[in-house]
């Protein structure tokens, strides 16, 4: 039965791990991985290193599949990698919906994320799940040195209360 739980600060060589995986699916045919590798390897490591405290996972039989993170504790959900070997079983929906309750605990009526607008696995995941896309913007990525689109998506998170007073 998968479980989730928060981060602890030995497992970012593990979280570092899953998330360069998933990384690789994503990106491919959009950077050269190869070449990035190594740069991606450091963001993932030294993400994690600053912000586990903000890092849900998902370990199914003792060992993490996956991670999430609001980087900010607010309504972005700023990371969510699942590892490849695992991928198309749940384990996204899960701790997505495990980040949405937080998110909601917290006060906020929005859950946010966004992606490169050619990540059709994660747009579809998301699209999935009830999110619906909020904008799109163009940014050069000086890493990539290039302009790169992204996708910005937004799910509500409260009900609308329809019932009208009085009835």
């Amino acid at each position: 039965m998968p479980l989730i739980r928060h981060a602890r600060h030995d497992e970012v060589g593990t979280l570092t791990a899953i998330g360069l995986r998933a990384w690789e699916g994503a990106t491919s045919g959009l950077v050269d991985v190869a070449s990035m590798r190594r740069l991606a390897e450091n963001a993932f490591a030294d993400f994690l290193t600053n912000n586990w405290l903000s890092v849900s996972l998902i370990e199914v039989d003792g060992r993490p599949r996956g991670w999430a993170a609001r980087e900010n504790f607010d309504e972005n959900i700023s990371d969510l990698w699942i590892d490849p070997d695992v991928q198309a079983q749940g384990l996204g929906a899960r701790l997505l919906a495990d980040i949405e309750l937080r998110i909601s605990n917290d006060g906020f009526e929005t859950a946010k994320t966004k992606t490169h607008a050619q990540n059709a696995a994660a747009i579809g995941f998301f699209r999935k799940h009830g999110y619906g896309v909020s904008w799109l913007s163009t940014a050069y990525a000086p890493k990539l040195d290039r302009d790169v689109e992204f996708i910005g998506l937004s799910k509500p998170l409260a009900e609308a209360d329809t019932e009208l007073y009085g009835r």
